[in-house]
């Protein structure tokens, strides 16, 4: 029996399943009892695999390379991925300058460079991401992997930088690094140095302190002349101890009392040094900031420090107020509707704006009528002064984003002609 023609009009229809026996055609109407005759078309030549292990290649100026980079003090590892995810290859190079070269020649030799992720842009990777800005690369932040993500693949230099790519191609890395290269840059220096000079200070006053508790009685009837721990220093740093007596207990006292007398001036020369240097930077970067009611330098210059040379990065004021630790975090249940305190972001901004805020609460009228209105309302003083932090963090955004963008404005373009020979005719130089 031949299977009926289900295109020609008139066929029977297929049988159907009838009292559980099934019929010698199905419910689509072929025939189990005929052999099916497939035909199929020749793929296109365009469809056909250019590898001879079956497998499609994209030519290099097709690809587009996404790097990942994963930076450590003596050698950064860089890994390459192409637009689908395919890892095409990864390789450790050393923190130089011809280093950084080879890293971006390598990741040229994959393709066309679309974005690098890098891991510890503030840190072991500020000189290469540097390096790739100044030749035209597009760089993004990513955090280390997740701690799901190295129990699954395990840890690496090879790994690492393999998923500061994907994390890039997943979506998840957009942020972009702050910019190192300009005055903002400076001012977060002097501030590094300032910063340990003070605690270098305390620290000896601290040692001056016990020193003279423990000294002997001839050298603390001396010094019970001075009342404060700063006349003491003074004194201390006028002794003249006997070098050729130092066995003796209270010529030692005097020599290292002296010592860390005279280091405590010292450090007093350098912090005054720095402080003179900084209010100078910190006033041609923010001169607006600046003069806002309760911002002194210091204040200032870590909330630049925190911003960084390139606000544009940020998102808004909100971004900004995340950033500084002062954003509202929900903290609702049931029928209570509240917000409490930030405890992330950069914690020395969030003092910034504390000390902003308490120098308001005494000399700003409309900060002092706000905190009773406030406190009226039911709310507590740790609220309300999370709320003051929110407003300063979205004053200083704005008067910082004017700041910077005066700072960033290129230098204007100085044309010069020099006529030589015949008039009309001249060498057209532009300077900038």
């Amino acid at each position: 029996m031949s299977c009926w023609d289900l295109s020609a009009p008139g066929s029977p229809p297929p049988i159907a399943h009838t009292g559980g026996r099934v019929g010698r055609r199905d419910l689509i109407g072929t025939c189990s009892e005929c052999l099916v005759t497939v035909l199929s078309a020749l793929p296109d030549q365009a469809a056909l695999p250019d590898r001879e292990d079956g497998m499609h290649s994209m030519t290099q100026e097709d690809t587009l390379v996404v790097g990942g980079v994963d930076a450590h003090a003596d050698t950064h590892h860089a890994a390459a991925l192409d637009q689908r995810g395919a890892l095409l290859g990864t390789q450790s190079f050393p923190t130089t300058t011809s280093g950084y070269r080879e890293l971006l020649d390598w990741l040229s030799g994959h393709g066309e460079i679309d974005v690098v992720a890098v891991e510890s842009t503030g840190s072991y990777a500020a000189a290469l991401v540097r390096y790739l800005r100044q030749h035209g690369v597009t760089v993004v932040e990513v955090n280390q992997p997740h701690a799901h993500t190295r129990r699954r693949v395990g840890k690496s230099d090879p790994i690492d930088a393999e998923m500061a790519a994907r994390l890039f191609q997943a979506g998840k890395a957009k942020a972009v690094p702050k910019q190192t290269d300009g005055i903002v840059e400076s001012i977060r220096l002097l501030r590094v140095a300032r910063h340990s000079a003070v605690k270098s200070r305390s620290a000896a006053l601290v040692q001056v302190r016990d020193l003279i508790i423990t000294a002997p009685q001839e050298l603390r009837d001396q010094l019970c002349c001075r009342k404060t721990l700063r006349g003491k220093v003074t004194v201390c740093a006028r002794f003249r101890p006997s070098g050729r007596e130092l066995r003796s207990p209270s010529q030692a006292a005097k020599f290292a009392l002296r010592s860390t007398a005279q280091r405590i001036q010292a450090l007093d020369q350098e912090i005054g040094a720095l402080d003179r240097e900084l209010e100078q930077l910190v006033a041609a970067a923010a001169p607006r900031t600046v003069q806002l009611l309760g911002i002194s330098t210091g204040h200032a210059g870590q909330l630049l420090v925190t911003a960084g040379q390139n606000i544009e990065r940020l998102h808004g004021e909100s971004s900004y107020a995340a950033l500084c630790g002062a954003s509202p975090i929900p903290a609702s249940s049931g029928k209570t509707t509240r917000h409490r305190l930030n405890y992330g972001g950069d914690r020395q901004a969030n003092r910034a704006l504390h000390l902003i805020a308490v120098c308001r609460l005494r000399y700003c009228e409309r900060t002092r009528a706000y905190a009773k209105r406030r406190t009226a309302e039911g709310k507590t003083q740790r609220e309300i002064m999370r709320c003051l932090k929110r407003y300063i963090a979205r004053e200083v955004f704005t008067s910082l984003r004017a700041d910077l963008a005066d700072t960033a404005q290129p230098r204007p373009v100085v044309a010069t002609t020099i006529i030589c020979g015949n008039p009309g005719f001249g060498i057209n130089r532009t300077r900038t």
